[in-house]
């Protein structure tokens, strides 16, 4: 049978009443369920069309699901409607006191790589280094060749170092394999007498439980005039002792090679066996920090200065491994995993600034 035209007006028009007359969301979602729902007014309508003849279903069809059209559409003008007054009431009456007092609680903490270059800048600072830094995409020039590593140095093979697409004609650029550049740059910018230590991130194409991808490394730098291997040896030592805060570090130095040093020398800490742990101090054994040496003539000349006149020392060691020696971790990847708890576990109170009479490690 077909619905009268008047009804289906005066249905509309009473539910669009109806909605229109809904004071907050909970009333508004009782008259949708009664209207649209599977047991509403107007699905029980649309059910209707199953019985009526072809005829009466296209004239009736149209008609019903335009009523069920206007009804949609007006729920959601009414709720749009009422979550636009729940939000204006509530900027009207809702507001922060800013006297009341804060949470103390530290939400974040200090990296450990971050804690231990703070360490070194103040360690070094007290023996009058300063701080240098330099760009992480370096000329080969100042990564390699004014280092005495020549054409066919291994450093510079590609399984070894990233380099970076160049345009045609130009050399490529690489990610630094070392800041050791930041001591050509120093030296090619400053007058003697150098004293700088140059921390930060460093690239090789490596990757296990002791070598990432990216790392941190630092080094040392001295240039001056009678520089001998004895004044490297008291600043390794001075460093050593100041770094681990113990008066029992014992240093051993061995003979070694790097192109950029002559002569050249690898040194190591000792450690005692306590509790079936490493730790430093004492002469149980022995672990590798870096290397080190006297700067080559070759290297003093590349950047424009007469090595007759200066002489100078270098030394250099991993960041994330001092800090693995001295806090006691195991695998250098969870330095980069980004592991909450990790950071939570091994991480530093921002407060916890490194001065040499609290201790660095305090």
């Amino acid at each position: 049978m077909a619905t009268d035209t008047y009804d289906l007006e005066n249905l509309s028009s009473d539910w669009l009443s109806r909605i229109d007359a809904a004071q907050d969301l909970q009333a508004l979602e009782t008259e949708r369920v009664a209207a649209l729902g599977k047991q509403g007014a107007i699905t029980r309508l649309l059910k209707t069309l199953g019985s009526m003849s072809p005829e009466q279903r296209q004239s009736e069809g149209p008609r019903i699901h335009s009523l069920r059209e206007q009804v949609s559409d007006a729920i959601t003008a009414r709720k749009n409607a009422l979550e636009t007054e729940e939000l204006e009431r509530r900027l009207a009456t809702e507001s922060l006191d800013m006297t009341l007092p804060v949470s103390i609680e530290e939400q974040g903490s200090v990296h450990p790589v971050s804690q231990v270059m703070d360490e070194l800048a103040e360690i070094f600072a007290d023996l009058g280094f300063a701080v240098a830094t330099g760009p992480e995409i370096e000329t080969q020039w100042h990564n390699f060749t004014a280092l005495n590593m020549p054409e066919s140095h291994p450093a510079r093979a590609m399984h070894d170092t990233f380099y970076l697409q160049s345009a045609d004609g130009e050399e490529a650029k690489v990610l630094r394999t070392h800041t050791s550049p930041v001591q050509i740059r120093t030296m090619t910018s400053q007058k003697p007498p150098i004293r700088v230590i140059a921390p930060g991130r460093v690239y090789r194409s490596d990757s296990d439980a002791t070598h990432t991808p990216m790392f941190h490394q630092v080094e040392g730098l001295v240039i001056d005039r009678d520089i001998t291997m004895g004044h490297l040896k008291w600043t390794l030592e001075t460093f050593l002792k100041a770094f681990f805060e113990r008066d029992d570090v014992v240093l051993r130095v061995r003979p070694s090679f790097f192109p950029f040093t002559e002569p050249s020398m690898e040194y190591d800490v000792g450690f005692s066996l306590q509790n079936g742990r490493r730790v430093i101090g004492g002469n149980d054994g022995w672990m590798e920090v870096g290397g080190s040496g006297m700067v080559h003539p070759r290297v003093i000349e590349a950047c424009g200065l007469d090595p007759e006149e200066w002489q100078g020392f270098a030394f250099g060691c991993g960041i994330d491994r001092l800090a693995m020696l001295k806090y006691g971790m195991d695998d250098l990847r969870a330095f980069f995993d980004g592991d909450l708890r990790w950071l939570r576990h091994y991480g530093f109170r921002s407060l916890d600034v490194p001065t040499l009479s609290g201790g660095v490690g305090a």
